[in-house]
């Protein structure tokens, strides 16, 4: 079992971006465009994938103000979620859909200590057996909340874009076309997920992910 490098400071995501633009003369042209890139270091555990969850297919400010709900209400532990019903939740702001996915990840018991020492792989199984939970979510959890040096989100439609736009693409690369594009930045795939999502702001004025 192989975890790799852990991202922690800005001096590895320096150490990682400065990586890759030796080696690549797009992302370094990308890089000089962004300037210093963020660490985007997130919190781990249940909460953070449940904020995933309540988070999918609305807009930011909407997903913000549904998860301070969930705030005000203490409900954002697997116990507390456990203990209330599909209507408690709903009447919280969940649609029916994301209570039955809250339910499941609190019913997964998930060994979140022991997603910090599983393989990138193995943390992206675990997650996606979760009802509820895709692979790019699991991809960015493993890239943001675990610090994976390694991991990329081939399916983000801002890297997608970002990458159409760098590289002088016709199309958006689909999730394929885009995950072998990014076996050429290993060691160091999610510092060119930071190069990309920051290079996304730089062209289109507005972030990729939150």
């Amino acid at each position: 079992m192989t975890v790799g490098r852990i991202i922690e400071t800005d001096a590895d995501v320096t150490e990682g971006a400065d990586w890759l633009a030796a080696k690549d003369d797009v992302l370094a042209a990308a890089y000089r465009a962004t300037g210093p890139l963020p660490l985007r270091r997130k919190p781990d555990g249940f909460a953070e994938l449940l904020s995933a969850i309540v988070s999918q297919q609305v807009s930011t400010a909407s997903a913000r103000a549904l998860w301070g709900k969930l705030q005000a209400a203490d409900v954002v532990s697997a116990h507390a979620v456990r203990c209330r019903t599909e209507t408690e939740l709903r009447a919280l702001g969940l649609s029916r859909q994301k209570a039955r996915y809250a339910h499941a990840l609190a019913n997964a018991e998930i060994d979140f200590d022991g997603l910090r020492r599983a393989s990138n792989q193995e943390v992206v199984t675990t997650l996606t057996a979760v009802t509820g939970i895709g692979v790019w979510t699991a991809e960015i959890y493993a890239m943001f909340s675990l610090g994976r040096a390694d991991v990329f989100a081939p399916g983000d439609l801002a890297l997608q874009e970002a990458a159409r736009s760098l590289y002088g693409l016709s199309e958006r690369p689909k999730e394929r076309e885009l995950r072998r594009m990014a076996e050429q930045w290993s060691p160091w795939r999610s510092v060119a997920a930071r190069l990309l999502f920051a290079y996304y702001r730089h062209v289109k004025q507005r972030d990729g992910i939150t």
